[in-house]
């Protein structure tokens, strides 16, 4: 059986002062479930994996999310043809609101 090529992860510097605004004791969980959950079959929709209506902030077309009671969330791009997935956002949910760097996003 042929082994599936996994998409490359591409992280921009901005994602610095996203997770800056994390606590850092939950940074190895966001780098665990993005590789987990985006390295394989980033646009097949899961539980917790859903495409986002357009347009949406930092022009993401896709949303995980996952963490205590589904705190987190990492919004990103996938480019097909050349295997890539963009991470565009990573936040943190509070009651009705998403915060990136410390900034409320609707999304």
């Amino acid at each position: 059986m042929a082994r599936r090529r996994p998409y490359t992860l591409i992280y921009p510097p901005a994602l610095n002062e996203h997770l800056g605004t994390i606590d850092a004791k939950y940074h190895r969980l966001i780098r665990e479930q993005i590789e987990e959950q985006l390295l394989f079959e980033p646009t097949v929709e899961t539980r917790n994996r859903k495409p986002l209506r357009q347009p949406a902030a930092f022009s993401a077309r896709w949303e995980i999310r996952f963490g205590p009671d589904n705190r987190f969330r990492v919004l990103y791009d996938v480019d097909e043809m050349g295997r890539e997935v963009y991470i565009l956002a990573i936040g943190e949910k509070e009651r009705d609101r998403l915060l990136v760097a410390g900034e409320d996003v609707e999304i």
